[in-house]
């Protein structure tokens, strides 16, 4: 007999003898610890040197990528003082000393001076970062490419097991160039300090360290490892192949002395959490997590709130089909001179938007060596598509496009919006689609003739 808990108190008798057997959710899937099967802890053991409990106490060997500040012409030192707590200067205090002991700072004579700021941590404790905001404000700013996570997320199909690695304090990681070292000084109680490594913070410290991860992983990016920043993910089609493909990593991180915190880094696993995404052999879909959050998002109350919202809402909007139509009355309330003034049909679609993430499907990754086949569509104010490809199992979705329209496309005649979804389509997909048999499936019929039509618009013949 099962019985809640609640159903069990209520037919229960004091006087009753019997045993009671409670049962609640835990987590057991291995993805959700970092515990590694047994046939990695060889390999872990092997390379026990890159995973320690914490950085050893020295200064980072000078790598290919050092950060470098360069500022505007004219640029003077940045100067600002914060008042701080007593809680705050006690754990302020500790997180000095620490970073003394570890010599990843020493003490500065600098004009410049930024000030601490503390944040709450999840487990209530404090974070220390230095506002940097006034120096990032005046610095040049270094244009290295950041991948798009959708890149990465086409470089997984095929492989059925992952790991992922993150870099212990990878910033921390990367040493200063001796003349920009004094332009990270900041102001404390205690004194002025100066970092000798790559602080957070910093307004290009992204870019320099994305630059030195794909520096020593080029000869096996896209192979069998993405990197986003810090975070380093191997995925193989088997778990053969994954041991040899983890080796690599690792003997990469050893020959350049990076080192993984192995508290915070996941092997061997059939399907991982990887920048808000959830991916496994059979797709890509909304992180659980995320999902989540989306259920107990609150009504936005005003503008920054709602731009929150569709920040978020948006970063997901390739799982959403009609994701443009779905948003149109909440980024019309953003439009300039437009009050802010909460009516229903607001309400109603933070409510379908939130619905649409919470039921997002599970999207394929797509094969470069398989056709494609488009299913576009318009209607009076947004035209979209979804691009599909047969893996064997039927059409499935790889990625949901729409957009809404502007100015004289609101006035196309349908015709024209239909076929303006089609070209939108291709540009937006040309990586995709250049050079692979592609079917496009519309459901306004005249547009097959289009090739053969005698007298074309102006429009049409673009």
């Amino acid at each position: 007999l099962v019985e809640t808990l609640a159903r069990f108190e209520k037919k229960v008798k004091r006087t009753d003898t019997g045993f009671l057997a409670i049962a609640t959710e835990v987590e057991t899937d291995r993805e959700k610890t970092s515990e590694p099967p047994g046939k990695f802890k060889e390999l872990l053991k092997e390379f026990q040197e890159i995973l320690p409990n914490d950085l050893p106490n020295e200064l980072p060997p000078y790598r290919t990528h050092q950060h470098e500040i360069v500022e505007e012409p004219g640029s003077k030192p940045t100067f600002r003082a914060l008042w701080l707590s007593p809680t705050e200067l006690t754990d302020m205090k500790k997180q000095i000393e620490y970073l003394l002991a570890k010599g990843l700072i020493r003490p500065s004579t600098s004009p410049y001076g930024a000030p601490v700021l503390f944040t709450p941590k999840p487990d209530g404790s404090l974070c220390m970062f230095i506002d940097y905001r006034a120096l990032n404000k005046q610095t040049i700013k270094n244009k290295y490419p950041i991948p798009r996570i959708d890149d990465l997320l086409d470089q997984l199909q095929g492989a059925t097991v992952f790991s992922k690695l993150d870099l212990q304090s990878g910033y921390w990681q990367i040493r200063m160039v001796d003349n920009s070292i004094h332009k990270t000084a900041f102001r404390t109680r205690y004194g002025s300090y100066e970092y000798l490594v790559m602080p957070f913070g910093l307004t290009n410290a992204p870019a320099t360290f994305q630059a030195e991860m794909n520096h020593i992983l080029r000869p096996i990016l896209d192979e069998c490892v993405v990197v986003y920043l810090d975070g380093i993910l191997i995925y193989s089609r088997d778990m053969k192949q994954h041991v040899e493909h983890l080796r690599r990593v690792f003997k990469i991180l050893r020959r350049e002395r990076f080192y993984v915190k192995l508290s915070k880094s996941e092997f061997a696993l059939e399907k991982v959490q990887f920048l808000g995404h959830m991916v496994s052999a059979q797709g890509v879909h909304v992180d659980p997590k995320k999902i989540e959050a989306v259920r107990t998002w609150k009504t936005p109350e005003n503008v920054k709130e709602l731009q929150q919202f569709l920040g978020f809402a948006n970063y997901y909007n390739r799982f959403v089909p009609q994701y443009a139509k779905l948003a149109a009355p909440l980024t019309n309330l953003l439009k300039k001179n437009t009050p802010y003034k909460w009516e229903w049909k607001h309400q109603e679609a933070v409510e379908q938007l939130k619905q649409a993430l919470m039921s997002a499907p599970v999207l394929i990754l797509p094969d470069p060596e398989r056709d494609y086949v488009i299913e576009a569509d318009a209607s009076d104010q947004v035209v979209g598509a979804v691009l599909t490809q047969d893996q064997g199992n039927g059409l499935q979705p790889i990625v949901y496009l729409s957009k809404k329209l502007h100015g004289a496309e609101l006035n196309y005649p349908i015709h024209d919006k239909e076929a303006l979804a089609i070209v939108i389509a291709f540009k937006a997909w040309r990586c995709y689609l250049e050079g692979r048999r592609t079917t496009v499936y519309t459901d306004h019929c005249s547009l097959k003739y289009l090739k053969t039509q005698p007298n074309l618009s102006r429009r049409q013949v673009r």
